[in-house]
């Protein structure tokens, strides 16, 4: 029983752990959608292209937010912005970006 507790435990610490990482990298994408598109709702963009990253880019942009954004930063969310599963989510959600 002890050990359920922390494996539960443990499950919850990297839920946490990745909740916040997750928030970081929003934060660095969103600053770049909004310096580079100023006209663009930046939100449901920045949704489409965390989702479309994998971890160790969300590290990498969570990362970012705190050392700032460099070009090679810009160029990824560029890169991730690009892939199929980014592109439908943003031609699904293209009606709240306007």
């Amino acid at each position: 029983m002890a050990l359920t507790a922390l494996i539960a435990s443990c499950g919850v610490v990297s839920e946490a752990t990745d909740d916040l990482a997750r928030d970081q990298a929003k934060s660095t994408v969103n600053r770049v959608v909004a310096d580079r598109f100023p006209s663009v709702n930046a939100a449901p963009v920045t949704d489409c292209i965390i989702d479309a990253a994998d971890a160790s880019e969300i590290l990498s942009l969570a990362g970012a937010s705190v050392t700032g954004v460099t070009d090679r930063t810009v160029q990824n969310v560029l890169d991730i912005a690009a892939r199929p599963e980014a592109v439908t989510c943003l031609a699904r959600n293209s009606l709240s970006l306007l």
